[in-house]
Protein backbone atom coordinates (compact mmCIF):
# COMPACT_ATOMS: atom_id res chain seq x y z
CA UNK A 1 0.00 0.00 0.00
CA UNK A 2 1.85 3.48 -1.34
CA UNK A 3 2.41 5.95 1.57
CA UNK A 4 1.19 8.58 -0.96
CA UNK A 5 -2.15 7.06 -1.46
CA UNK A 6 -2.44 7.73 2.49
CA UNK A 7 -1.54 11.11 2.24
CA UNK A 8 -3.73 12.49 0.02
CA UNK A 9 -6.86 10.21 1.41
CA UNK A 10 -7.36 8.27 -1.93
CA UNK A 11 -9.15 4.73 -2.07
CA UNK A 12 -7.48 1.39 -2.27
CA UNK A 13 -8.92 -1.94 -3.11
CA UNK A 14 -7.72 -5.56 -2.40
CA UNK A 15 -9.35 -8.00 -3.72
CA UNK A 16 -9.46 -12.12 -3.07
CA UNK A 17 -7.58 -11.19 0.04
CA UNK A 18 -8.47 -14.98 1.13
CA UNK A 19 -5.26 -15.96 -1.08
CA UNK A 20 -2.90 -14.25 0.84
CA UNK A 21 -3.44 -14.82 4.52
CA UNK A 22 -0.16 -14.48 5.19
CA UNK A 23 -0.02 -10.65 4.14
CA UNK A 24 -3.44 -10.54 6.12
CA UNK A 25 -1.84 -10.95 9.25
CA UNK A 26 1.19 -8.08 8.54
CA UNK A 27 -1.48 -5.77 7.22
CA UNK A 28 -3.81 -5.85 10.62
CA UNK A 29 -0.74 -4.62 12.54
CA UNK A 30 0.12 -1.95 9.39
CA UNK A 31 -3.81 -0.57 9.98
CA UNK A 32 -3.23 -0.20 13.38
CA UNK A 33 -0.08 2.26 12.99
CA UNK A 34 -1.93 3.82 10.49
CA UNK A 35 -4.26 5.01 13.60
CA UNK A 36 -1.31 6.80 15.01
CA UNK A 37 -1.65 10.77 14.69
CA UNK A 38 2.49 10.61 13.18
CA UNK A 39 1.56 7.71 10.85
CA UNK A 40 0.50 11.07 8.65
CA UNK A 41 -2.84 9.21 6.89
CA UNK A 42 -5.72 10.95 5.96
CA UNK A 43 -8.54 11.18 7.37
CA UNK A 44 -10.04 10.43 3.68
CA UNK A 45 -8.29 7.38 3.08
CA UNK A 46 -10.45 4.06 2.97
CA UNK A 47 -9.12 0.58 2.39
CA UNK A 48 -11.49 -1.91 0.94
CA UNK A 49 -11.18 -5.64 0.99
CA UNK A 50 -12.85 -8.46 -0.64
CA UNK A 51 -12.45 -12.22 0.40
CA UNK A 52 -14.69 -15.29 0.32
CA UNK A 53 -15.46 -16.98 3.96
CA UNK A 54 -12.00 -18.34 5.27
CA UNK A 55 -11.35 -20.17 9.10
CA UNK A 56 -8.28 -18.82 9.13
CA UNK A 57 -8.65 -15.27 8.05
CA UNK A 58 -7.32 -12.69 11.25
CA UNK A 59 -10.24 -12.00 13.63
CA UNK A 60 -8.75 -9.12 14.98
CA UNK A 61 -8.58 -7.43 11.05
CA UNK A 62 -12.58 -8.58 11.04
CA UNK A 63 -13.43 -6.73 14.17
CA UNK A 64 -11.54 -3.81 13.26
CA UNK A 65 -13.53 -3.34 9.54
CA UNK A 66 -16.79 -2.52 8.63
CA UNK A 67 -18.57 -5.41 7.48
CA UNK A 68 -20.38 -5.87 3.90
CA UNK A 69 -21.61 -8.95 2.75
CA UNK A 70 -23.05 -9.70 -0.79
CA UNK A 71 -25.58 -12.61 -0.64
CA UNK A 72 -28.31 -14.00 -3.04
CA UNK A 73 -31.84 -13.18 -2.13
CA UNK A 74 -33.59 -15.89 0.36
CA UNK A 75 -36.73 -16.84 -1.16
CA UNK A 76 -38.12 -16.83 -4.70
CA UNK A 77 -40.12 -13.61 -4.25
CA UNK A 78 -36.89 -11.95 -3.06
CA UNK A 79 -35.05 -13.66 -5.62
CA UNK A 80 -37.43 -12.58 -8.60
CA UNK A 81 -37.67 -8.95 -7.17
CA UNK A 82 -34.40 -8.53 -7.50
CA UNK A 83 -33.89 -9.26 -11.09
CA UNK A 84 -36.56 -7.04 -12.02
CA UNK A 85 -35.23 -4.30 -10.62
CA UNK A 86 -31.04 -4.99 -10.95
CA UNK A 87 -31.25 -6.76 -14.03
CA UNK A 88 -34.45 -6.07 -15.82
CA UNK A 89 -35.46 -2.58 -16.28
CA UNK A 90 -38.00 -1.34 -19.05
CA UNK A 91 -35.06 -0.31 -21.52
CA UNK A 92 -35.07 -4.67 -21.74
CA UNK A 93 -38.23 -5.40 -21.67
CA UNK A 94 -38.93 -3.44 -25.15
CA UNK A 95 -35.45 -4.98 -27.04
CA UNK A 96 -37.68 -7.32 -28.25
CA UNK A 97 -41.80 -6.46 -28.86
CA UNK A 98 -43.41 -10.01 -28.85
CA UNK A 99 -44.48 -12.35 -25.78
CA UNK A 100 -42.21 -14.80 -26.46
CA UNK A 101 -39.14 -12.71 -25.37
CA UNK A 102 -41.36 -11.64 -22.04
CA UNK A 103 -42.44 -15.09 -21.20
CA UNK A 104 -38.81 -16.38 -21.77
CA UNK A 105 -37.28 -13.47 -19.82
CA UNK A 106 -39.42 -13.91 -16.76
CA UNK A 107 -39.10 -18.25 -16.91
CA UNK A 108 -34.97 -17.16 -16.81
CA UNK A 109 -35.52 -15.34 -14.10
CA UNK A 110 -37.60 -17.94 -12.33
CA UNK A 111 -34.99 -20.90 -13.28
CA UNK A 112 -32.05 -18.40 -11.82
CA UNK A 113 -34.40 -17.79 -8.54
CA UNK A 114 -35.13 -21.55 -8.18
CA UNK A 115 -31.38 -22.70 -8.27
CA UNK A 116 -30.49 -20.25 -6.66
CA UNK A 117 -32.95 -21.35 -3.67
CA UNK A 118 -32.08 -24.98 -3.92
CA UNK A 119 -28.78 -24.39 -2.71
CA UNK A 120 -30.38 -24.14 1.59
CA UNK A 121 -31.12 -28.04 0.99
CA UNK A 122 -27.57 -28.91 1.12
CA UNK A 123 -26.74 -32.04 -0.68
CA UNK A 124 -30.59 -32.84 -1.44
CA UNK A 125 -30.45 -29.61 -3.56
CA UNK A 126 -27.24 -29.94 -4.90
CA UNK A 127 -24.30 -31.82 -5.09
CA UNK A 128 -22.04 -29.19 -4.73
CA UNK A 129 -23.11 -25.88 -3.70
CA UNK A 130 -22.33 -23.62 -6.80
CA UNK A 131 -22.14 -19.43 -6.36
CA UNK A 132 -24.38 -18.74 -9.20
CA UNK A 133 -24.65 -14.87 -9.41
CA UNK A 134 -26.32 -12.10 -11.28
CA UNK A 135 -23.39 -12.49 -14.10
CA UNK A 136 -24.87 -15.50 -15.23
CA UNK A 137 -28.62 -14.34 -15.72
CA UNK A 138 -27.32 -11.44 -17.69
CA UNK A 139 -24.84 -13.47 -19.81
CA UNK A 140 -27.99 -16.09 -20.52
CA UNK A 141 -30.68 -13.31 -21.53
CA UNK A 142 -27.73 -11.51 -23.73
CA UNK A 143 -27.40 -14.68 -25.30
CA UNK A 144 -31.77 -14.92 -25.37
CA UNK A 145 -31.81 -11.50 -26.78
CA UNK A 146 -29.23 -12.13 -29.62
CA UNK A 147 -30.63 -15.29 -30.82
CA UNK A 148 -34.44 -14.23 -30.95
CA UNK A 149 -32.75 -11.44 -33.06
CA UNK A 150 -30.99 -13.47 -35.72
CA UNK A 151 -33.25 -16.47 -36.28
CA UNK A 152 -36.67 -18.06 -34.92
CA UNK A 153 -36.49 -19.38 -31.84
CA UNK A 154 -34.67 -23.26 -31.27
CA UNK A 155 -35.33 -24.85 -28.01
CA UNK A 156 -32.57 -27.25 -28.01
CA UNK A 157 -30.11 -24.53 -28.53
CA UNK A 158 -31.62 -22.31 -26.12
CA UNK A 159 -31.76 -25.75 -23.35
CA UNK A 160 -28.11 -26.48 -24.28
CA UNK A 161 -26.39 -23.01 -24.01
CA UNK A 162 -28.27 -22.21 -20.82
CA UNK A 163 -28.26 -25.48 -18.57
CA UNK A 164 -24.48 -26.62 -20.81
CA UNK A 165 -22.81 -23.24 -21.11
CA UNK A 166 -24.31 -20.30 -19.24
CA UNK A 167 -24.37 -22.07 -16.21
CA UNK A 168 -23.44 -24.88 -17.09
CA UNK A 169 -20.15 -23.55 -17.50
CA UNK A 170 -20.05 -23.97 -13.27
CA UNK A 171 -21.03 -27.03 -12.93
CA UNK A 172 -18.17 -29.28 -11.73
CA UNK A 173 -20.57 -33.01 -10.80
CA UNK A 174 -22.37 -34.81 -13.69
CA UNK A 175 -25.36 -35.32 -11.79
CA UNK A 176 -25.48 -31.80 -10.91
CA UNK A 177 -25.36 -31.07 -14.26
CA UNK A 178 -28.18 -33.58 -15.01
CA UNK A 179 -30.14 -32.05 -12.97
CA UNK A 180 -29.83 -28.65 -14.58
CA UNK A 181 -30.58 -29.76 -17.63
CA UNK A 182 -33.62 -31.31 -16.21
CA UNK A 183 -34.84 -27.85 -15.35
CA UNK A 184 -34.24 -26.46 -18.50
CA UNK A 185 -36.26 -29.56 -20.03
CA UNK A 186 -38.92 -28.77 -18.03
CA UNK A 187 -39.18 -25.07 -17.95
CA UNK A 188 -37.60 -23.68 -21.05
CA UNK A 189 -39.56 -25.98 -23.74
CA UNK A 190 -42.40 -25.52 -26.34
CA UNK A 191 -44.82 -25.89 -23.04
CA UNK A 192 -43.53 -22.90 -21.54
CA UNK A 193 -45.13 -20.31 -23.81
CA UNK A 194 -48.82 -22.42 -23.98
CA UNK A 195 -51.39 -20.05 -21.83
CA UNK A 196 -51.92 -22.97 -19.26
CA UNK A 197 -48.76 -23.72 -18.03
CA UNK A 198 -47.19 -23.26 -14.96
CA UNK A 199 -44.65 -23.48 -12.98
CA UNK A 200 -46.99 -26.19 -9.81
CA UNK A 201 -46.53 -29.76 -10.14
CA UNK A 202 -49.50 -31.11 -11.82
CA UNK A 203 -50.35 -33.52 -8.48
CA UNK A 204 -48.89 -31.64 -5.66
CA UNK A 205 -48.90 -33.23 -2.71
CA UNK A 206 -49.25 -30.29 -0.41
CA UNK A 207 -51.12 -27.10 -1.74
CA UNK A 208 -49.30 -23.63 -2.03
CA UNK A 209 -49.75 -21.43 0.52
CA UNK A 210 -53.45 -19.15 -0.40
CA UNK A 211 -53.57 -21.98 -3.36
CA UNK A 212 -50.83 -19.29 -5.48
CA UNK A 213 -50.32 -20.79 -8.88
CA UNK A 214 -46.70 -19.62 -10.27
CA UNK A 215 -47.56 -19.01 -14.08
CA UNK A 216 -45.90 -16.67 -16.72
CA UNK A 217 -47.62 -13.81 -17.00
CA UNK A 218 -47.20 -11.27 -19.92
CA UNK A 219 -46.96 -7.41 -19.38
CA UNK A 220 -45.58 -4.49 -21.22
CA UNK A 221 -44.81 -2.61 -18.40
CA UNK A 222 -41.51 -3.59 -15.35
CA UNK A 223 -43.84 -2.08 -12.79
CA UNK A 224 -46.56 -4.52 -13.60
CA UNK A 225 -43.88 -7.33 -13.03
CA UNK A 226 -42.57 -5.91 -9.44
CA UNK A 227 -46.43 -5.69 -8.91
CA UNK A 228 -46.64 -9.20 -9.60
CA UNK A 229 -44.18 -10.65 -8.25
CA UNK A 230 -45.36 -8.89 -4.61
CA UNK A 231 -48.39 -11.42 -4.48
CA UNK A 232 -46.01 -14.13 -4.29
CA UNK A 233 -45.87 -15.86 -0.83
CA UNK A 234 -43.37 -15.26 1.59
CA UNK A 235 -42.36 -18.71 1.89
CA UNK A 236 -42.36 -21.18 -0.80
CA UNK A 237 -43.21 -24.86 -1.11
CA UNK A 238 -40.43 -26.91 -2.03
CA UNK A 239 -42.31 -28.88 -4.39
CA UNK A 240 -42.08 -25.77 -6.46
CA UNK A 241 -38.17 -26.09 -6.34
CA UNK A 242 -39.13 -29.86 -7.94
CA UNK A 243 -37.96 -31.51 -4.35
CA UNK A 244 -40.22 -33.37 -2.07
CA UNK A 245 -42.08 -31.50 0.75
CA UNK A 246 -40.11 -33.42 3.48
CA UNK A 247 -37.34 -31.30 2.25
CA UNK A 248 -38.44 -28.38 4.34
CA UNK A 249 -37.57 -30.76 7.19
CA UNK A 250 -34.06 -31.60 6.09
CA UNK A 251 -33.40 -27.74 5.66
CA UNK A 252 -35.02 -27.01 9.06
CA UNK A 253 -32.41 -29.76 10.56
CA UNK A 254 -29.50 -28.58 8.51
CA UNK A 255 -29.89 -25.04 10.50
CA UNK A 256 -30.69 -26.15 13.52
CA UNK A 257 -27.67 -28.57 13.09
CA UNK A 258 -25.30 -25.99 12.24
CA UNK A 259 -26.62 -23.82 15.06
CA UNK A 260 -25.75 -26.78 17.25
CA UNK A 261 -22.41 -27.28 16.40
CA UNK A 262 -21.64 -23.34 17.01
CA UNK A 263 -22.84 -23.35 20.78
CA UNK A 264 -21.34 -26.79 21.09
CA UNK A 265 -17.96 -25.09 20.13
CA UNK A 266 -18.41 -21.66 21.66
CA UNK A 267 -18.87 -23.65 25.48
CA UNK A 268 -15.93 -22.91 27.64
CA UNK A 269 -13.77 -25.96 28.12
CA UNK A 270 -13.79 -25.63 31.86
CA UNK A 271 -12.30 -28.00 33.86
CA UNK A 272 -14.19 -27.41 37.77
CA UNK A 273 -16.89 -29.44 38.67
CA UNK A 274 -20.36 -27.30 38.56
CA UNK A 275 -22.95 -28.18 41.02
CA UNK A 276 -21.06 -30.92 42.88
CA UNK A 277 -20.66 -32.95 39.82
CA UNK A 278 -17.86 -35.04 37.83
CA UNK A 279 -15.01 -32.79 36.68
CA UNK A 280 -14.30 -32.69 32.89
CA UNK A 281 -11.27 -35.09 33.34
CA UNK A 282 -13.26 -37.29 35.44
CA UNK A 283 -16.03 -37.59 32.87
CA UNK A 284 -13.46 -38.18 29.94
CA UNK A 285 -11.35 -40.65 32.22
CA UNK A 286 -14.65 -42.49 32.97
CA UNK A 287 -15.92 -42.57 29.16
CA UNK A 288 -12.25 -43.69 27.94
CA UNK A 289 -12.15 -46.45 30.69
CA UNK A 290 -15.47 -47.37 29.08
CA UNK A 291 -14.75 -47.43 25.43
CA UNK A 292 -11.45 -49.65 25.99
CA UNK A 293 -13.07 -51.94 27.41
CA UNK A 294 -15.43 -53.13 24.29
CA UNK A 295 -12.26 -52.19 21.77
CA UNK A 296 -12.39 -54.94 19.74
CA UNK A 297 -9.60 -57.18 19.67
CA UNK A 298 -5.85 -56.85 17.36
CA UNK A 299 -6.12 -58.75 14.26
CA UNK A 300 -3.14 -61.12 14.31
CA UNK A 301 -2.01 -60.92 10.16
CA UNK A 302 -0.71 -64.33 9.70
CA UNK A 303 -4.09 -65.86 11.38
CA UNK A 304 -6.44 -63.85 8.92
CA UNK A 305 -4.01 -64.69 6.04
CA UNK A 306 -4.33 -68.15 7.32
CA UNK A 307 -8.30 -67.34 7.00
CA UNK A 308 -7.87 -66.17 3.47
CA UNK A 309 -5.90 -69.21 2.05
CA UNK A 310 -8.26 -71.57 2.85
CA UNK A 311 -11.19 -69.35 1.38
CA UNK A 312 -9.35 -69.79 -1.72
CA UNK A 313 -6.00 -67.54 -1.45
CA UNK A 314 -5.64 -64.48 -3.16
CA UNK A 315 -6.15 -65.05 -6.77
CA UNK A 316 -10.29 -64.57 -6.00
CA UNK A 317 -11.11 -60.68 -6.03
CA UNK A 318 -13.11 -60.77 -3.20
CA UNK A 319 -10.60 -62.48 -0.72
CA UNK A 320 -7.82 -59.58 -1.92
CA UNK A 321 -10.45 -56.86 -0.78
CA UNK A 322 -11.25 -58.49 2.49
CA UNK A 323 -7.92 -58.34 3.01
CA UNK A 324 -7.33 -54.94 1.87
CA UNK A 325 -10.10 -53.91 4.50
CA UNK A 326 -9.16 -55.77 7.76
CA UNK A 327 -5.95 -53.95 7.52
CA UNK A 328 -7.10 -50.71 7.48
CA UNK A 329 -9.63 -52.14 10.60
CA UNK A 330 -7.02 -53.19 12.14
CA UNK A 331 -5.22 -49.82 11.86
CA UNK A 332 -8.25 -48.11 12.92
CA UNK A 333 -8.67 -49.92 16.04
CA UNK A 334 -4.60 -49.68 16.79
CA UNK A 335 -5.12 -46.04 16.27
CA UNK A 336 -8.53 -45.79 18.49
CA UNK A 337 -6.56 -47.85 21.39
CA UNK A 338 -3.52 -45.51 21.58
CA UNK A 339 -4.91 -42.22 21.45
CA UNK A 340 -7.57 -43.85 24.54
CA UNK A 341 -4.23 -44.90 26.06
CA UNK A 342 -2.74 -41.40 25.80
CA UNK A 343 -5.93 -39.41 27.31
CA UNK A 344 -5.93 -41.86 30.20
CA UNK A 345 -2.35 -41.02 30.98
CA UNK A 346 -2.56 -37.10 30.39
CA UNK A 347 -5.27 -37.09 32.39
CA UNK A 348 -3.64 -38.89 34.97
CA UNK A 349 -0.51 -36.81 34.74
CA UNK A 350 1.71 -39.47 33.27
CA UNK A 351 2.65 -37.75 30.00
CA UNK A 352 2.82 -33.79 28.97
CA UNK A 353 -0.44 -32.20 27.70
CA UNK A 354 -0.59 -31.73 23.79
CA UNK A 355 -2.25 -29.67 21.93
CA UNK A 356 -3.40 -33.12 20.18
CA UNK A 357 -3.95 -34.86 23.12
CA UNK A 358 -6.05 -31.65 24.47
CA UNK A 359 -8.29 -31.73 21.02
CA UNK A 360 -8.78 -35.51 21.47
CA UNK A 361 -9.97 -34.59 25.18
CA UNK A 362 -12.23 -32.17 24.36
CA UNK A 363 -13.66 -34.16 21.65
CA UNK A 364 -14.43 -37.28 23.71
CA UNK A 365 -16.22 -34.67 26.12
CA UNK A 366 -18.16 -33.72 23.42
CA UNK A 367 -19.05 -36.96 22.55
CA UNK A 368 -17.43 -36.39 19.22
CA UNK A 369 -15.45 -38.40 17.16
CA UNK A 370 -11.56 -37.42 17.64
CA UNK A 371 -9.98 -35.79 14.28
CA UNK A 372 -7.32 -38.05 14.35
CA UNK A 373 -9.27 -41.41 13.93
CA UNK A 374 -11.08 -39.67 10.88
CA UNK A 375 -8.20 -38.07 9.16
CA UNK A 376 -4.30 -38.61 8.85
CA UNK A 377 -2.12 -35.18 9.60
CA UNK A 378 -1.94 -35.11 5.74
CA UNK A 379 -5.67 -35.38 5.44
CA UNK A 380 -6.40 -38.57 4.38
CA UNK A 381 -9.41 -40.14 5.53
CA UNK A 382 -8.65 -43.30 8.05
CA UNK A 383 -11.97 -44.79 8.94
CA UNK A 384 -15.48 -43.16 8.30
CA UNK A 385 -17.28 -40.40 9.09
CA UNK A 386 -20.08 -40.17 11.44
CA UNK A 387 -21.91 -37.28 13.33
CA UNK A 388 -21.06 -38.05 17.04
CA UNK A 389 -19.11 -40.62 19.05
CA UNK A 390 -21.76 -42.97 19.80
CA UNK A 391 -22.20 -44.12 16.03
CA UNK A 392 -18.88 -44.06 14.76
CA UNK A 393 -17.86 -46.61 17.92
CA UNK A 394 -21.04 -48.39 17.31
CA UNK A 395 -20.09 -48.73 13.23
CA UNK A 396 -16.39 -50.27 14.47
CA UNK A 397 -17.77 -52.48 16.40
CA UNK A 398 -20.59 -53.77 14.18
CA UNK A 399 -17.41 -53.92 10.95
CA UNK A 400 -15.24 -56.14 12.98
CA UNK A 401 -18.55 -58.42 13.76
CA UNK A 402 -18.95 -58.47 10.19
CA UNK A 403 -14.98 -59.24 9.04
CA UNK A 404 -14.35 -61.98 11.53
CA UNK A 405 -17.40 -63.21 10.42
CA UNK A 406 -16.28 -63.89 7.11
CA UNK A 407 -13.21 -65.03 7.61
CA UNK A 408 -14.57 -68.06 10.16
CA UNK A 409 -17.11 -68.85 8.40
CA UNK A 410 -16.75 -67.66 4.41
CA UNK A 411 -18.12 -65.38 2.36
CA UNK A 412 -21.92 -64.11 3.68
CA UNK A 413 -25.00 -64.30 1.94
CA UNK A 414 -25.50 -60.76 2.14
CA UNK A 415 -22.85 -58.01 2.09
CA UNK A 416 -23.76 -54.67 4.66
CA UNK A 417 -22.22 -52.50 2.14
CA UNK A 418 -22.14 -49.77 4.41
CA UNK A 419 -19.56 -51.35 6.73
CA UNK A 420 -17.03 -51.19 4.14
CA UNK A 421 -13.81 -48.84 3.83
CA UNK A 422 -14.12 -49.15 0.10
CA UNK A 423 -17.16 -49.92 -1.35
CA UNK A 424 -16.66 -49.08 -4.56
CA UNK A 425 -13.29 -51.55 -4.34
CA UNK A 426 -15.75 -54.26 -3.79
CA UNK A 427 -17.82 -53.31 -6.60
CA UNK A 428 -14.88 -53.61 -8.82
CA UNK A 429 -13.89 -56.89 -7.20
CA UNK A 430 -17.77 -58.34 -8.25
CA UNK A 431 -17.10 -57.06 -11.94
CA UNK A 432 -14.12 -58.88 -11.82
CA UNK A 433 -15.18 -62.12 -10.22
CA UNK A 434 -18.41 -62.10 -13.32
CA UNK A 435 -15.82 -61.34 -16.07
CA UNK A 436 -13.64 -64.12 -15.03
CA UNK A 437 -16.60 -66.35 -14.29
CA UNK A 438 -17.36 -65.67 -18.03
CA UNK A 439 -13.93 -66.03 -19.60
CA UNK A 440 -15.25 -68.35 -22.26
CA UNK A 441 -17.77 -66.13 -23.71
CA UNK A 442 -15.21 -63.93 -24.32
CA UNK A 443 -16.04 -61.36 -21.36
CA UNK A 444 -13.65 -57.96 -20.85
CA UNK A 445 -13.77 -56.01 -17.79
CA UNK A 446 -14.31 -53.13 -19.80
CA UNK A 447 -16.96 -54.47 -21.32
CA UNK A 448 -19.74 -55.30 -18.38
CA UNK A 449 -20.96 -53.05 -16.17
CA UNK A 450 -22.74 -52.99 -13.07
CA UNK A 451 -26.08 -54.06 -12.88
CA UNK A 452 -28.50 -53.72 -9.78
CA UNK A 453 -32.00 -55.29 -8.59
CA UNK A 454 -34.12 -54.50 -5.81
CA UNK A 455 -35.34 -57.84 -4.32
CA UNK A 456 -38.42 -58.47 -2.54
CA UNK A 457 -35.99 -60.12 0.50
CA UNK A 458 -36.76 -57.49 3.45
CA UNK A 459 -34.08 -57.80 5.40
CA UNK A 460 -30.28 -59.27 5.57
CA UNK A 461 -31.31 -62.70 7.87
CA UNK A 462 -33.78 -63.30 5.48
CA UNK A 463 -31.32 -64.16 3.29
CA UNK A 464 -31.10 -68.13 3.42
CA UNK A 465 -28.07 -68.51 0.64
CA UNK A 466 -25.70 -66.58 -1.66
CA UNK A 467 -27.41 -65.90 -5.37
CA UNK A 468 -25.57 -67.85 -8.14
CA UNK A 469 -23.85 -64.96 -9.14
CA UNK A 470 -23.37 -61.65 -8.32
CA UNK A 471 -23.53 -60.56 -4.42
CA UNK A 472 -26.35 -59.58 -2.07
CA UNK A 473 -25.92 -56.33 -0.67
CA UNK A 474 -28.34 -54.86 2.45
CA UNK A 475 -28.39 -51.29 4.64
CA UNK A 476 -29.11 -48.64 1.76
CA UNK A 477 -31.46 -46.12 2.12
CA UNK A 478 -33.49 -43.97 -0.28
CA UNK A 479 -33.19 -40.35 0.11
CA UNK A 480 -35.64 -38.26 -1.68
CA UNK A 481 -38.51 -40.92 -2.32
CA UNK A 482 -39.05 -44.09 -1.50
CA UNK A 483 -39.73 -48.31 -2.32
CA UNK A 484 -43.06 -49.70 -3.20
CA UNK A 485 -42.25 -53.68 -2.82
CA UNK A 486 -45.97 -54.11 -4.28
CA UNK A 487 -45.29 -52.25 -7.16
CA UNK A 488 -41.57 -52.73 -7.35
CA UNK A 489 -40.95 -49.17 -8.28
CA UNK A 490 -40.28 -45.71 -6.85
CA UNK A 491 -42.66 -44.13 -5.15
CA UNK A 492 -43.40 -40.33 -2.97
CA UNK A 493 -41.65 -40.32 0.41
CA UNK A 494 -44.00 -40.70 3.21
CA UNK A 495 -44.84 -37.60 5.12
CA UNK A 496 -42.17 -36.67 7.55
CA UNK A 497 -39.75 -39.15 6.68
CA UNK A 498 -36.94 -38.34 5.24
CA UNK A 499 -35.54 -41.54 4.59
CA UNK A 500 -36.94 -44.79 3.53
CA UNK A 501 -34.86 -48.38 3.82
CA UNK A 502 -34.60 -50.38 0.77
CA UNK A 503 -34.76 -54.20 0.73
CA UNK A 504 -31.81 -56.68 -0.54
CA UNK A 505 -30.56 -55.47 -3.26
CA UNK A 506 -28.61 -58.08 -5.91
CA UNK A 507 -25.44 -56.42 -7.15
CA UNK A 508 -24.10 -57.90 -10.93
CA UNK A 509 -22.68 -57.45 -13.68
CA UNK A 510 -23.50 -57.70 -17.48
CA UNK A 511 -22.76 -57.03 -20.83
CA UNK A 512 -23.31 -53.22 -21.84
CA UNK A 513 -25.72 -54.77 -24.58
CA UNK A 514 -27.73 -56.72 -22.29
CA UNK A 515 -27.64 -53.77 -19.62
CA UNK A 516 -29.27 -51.44 -22.28
CA UNK A 517 -32.00 -54.46 -23.40
CA UNK A 518 -33.19 -54.39 -19.54
CA UNK A 519 -34.26 -50.80 -19.77
CA UNK A 520 -37.36 -51.80 -20.62
CA UNK A 521 -38.21 -53.83 -18.11
CA UNK A 522 -38.12 -50.64 -15.86
CA UNK A 523 -41.49 -49.46 -16.61
CA UNK A 524 -43.13 -47.60 -19.41
CA UNK A 525 -40.84 -43.79 -18.86
CA UNK A 526 -37.38 -46.06 -18.62
CA UNK A 527 -35.44 -46.36 -15.42
CA UNK A 528 -34.14 -43.86 -13.38
CA UNK A 529 -30.77 -43.57 -12.73
CA UNK A 530 -30.03 -43.44 -9.53
CA UNK A 531 -26.73 -42.42 -7.66
CA UNK A 532 -25.77 -44.82 -4.74
CA UNK A 533 -23.43 -42.94 -2.26
CA UNK A 534 -21.36 -43.79 0.76
CA UNK A 535 -22.57 -40.53 2.37
CA UNK A 536 -25.19 -38.24 2.32
CA UNK A 537 -22.36 -35.90 0.95
CA UNK A 538 -23.20 -36.50 -2.53
CA UNK A 539 -19.67 -35.70 -4.04
CA UNK A 540 -17.71 -38.04 -7.03
CA UNK A 541 -15.65 -38.75 -4.09
CA UNK A 542 -18.24 -40.65 -1.94
CA UNK A 543 -20.18 -42.09 -5.19
CA UNK A 544 -20.18 -45.34 -5.31
CA UNK A 545 -21.75 -46.86 -8.47
CA UNK A 546 -25.72 -45.53 -10.20
CA UNK A 547 -28.23 -47.98 -9.94
CA UNK A 548 -31.05 -48.42 -12.37
CA UNK A 549 -34.63 -48.37 -10.38
CA UNK A 550 -37.55 -48.72 -12.23
CA UNK A 551 -39.66 -45.59 -12.49
CA UNK A 552 -43.76 -47.15 -13.56
CA UNK A 553 -45.62 -44.37 -12.99
CA UNK A 554 -43.40 -41.26 -12.79
CA UNK A 555 -40.97 -40.01 -15.27
CA UNK A 556 -37.33 -40.62 -14.19
CA UNK A 557 -37.53 -36.24 -14.96
CA UNK A 558 -39.08 -36.19 -11.83
CA UNK A 559 -36.99 -38.11 -9.76
CA UNK A 560 -34.42 -36.11 -10.97
CA UNK A 561 -35.54 -32.91 -9.61
CA UNK A 562 -36.60 -34.25 -6.09
CA UNK A 563 -32.93 -35.46 -5.81
CA UNK A 564 -33.09 -38.60 -5.30
CA UNK A 565 -30.10 -41.09 -4.13
CA UNK A 566 -29.36 -44.08 -2.11
CA UNK A 567 -27.40 -43.80 0.94
CA UNK A 568 -25.37 -46.22 2.53
CA UNK A 569 -25.78 -44.23 6.15
CA UNK A 570 -28.32 -41.69 6.63
CA UNK A 571 -25.76 -39.75 9.56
Amino acid sequence: INAEYMGVGSWVLLQNCHLGLDFMASLEELILKLKLPESGCNIDFRLFLTTEPHPHFPIGLLQMSTKVTNEPPKGLKAGLQRSYTVIIDQDRIDRIETATWRSLLFALCFTHSVVQERRKFGSLGWCVPYEFNDGDLNATITFLEKHLEQQALSWSTLQYMVGEVQYGGRITDDLDRRLFVAYTEAWLSPVTLTPNFTFNPENPLNKAPDNFTYRITDYLEVDDYQAYIQKFPESDPPEVLGLHPNADLTFRFKEVSQLLDTILETQPKQSGAVGGGKTREEVVLAKCDELVDIIPADYIEDEYEENISNMGGYGIPLNIFLFQEVQRLQMAIANVRSTLSIVLQAIRGEVVVTSEIMESINAVFDARVPRSWLYSPAGDELSWLSPNLGIWYGSLIMRDEQYRTWLKCGRPSSFWISGFFNPSGFMTAVQQEITRAHKQENWALDSVVLHAEITDIDGADMVKTAPKEGVYVNGLFLDGAAWSSKDASLTESAPKKLFASVPIMLVTAVTKATKKAMSSDCGPYGGFDCPVYKYPVRTDRYLIFTAQLPSRDRRPLHWILRGVALLCTTN
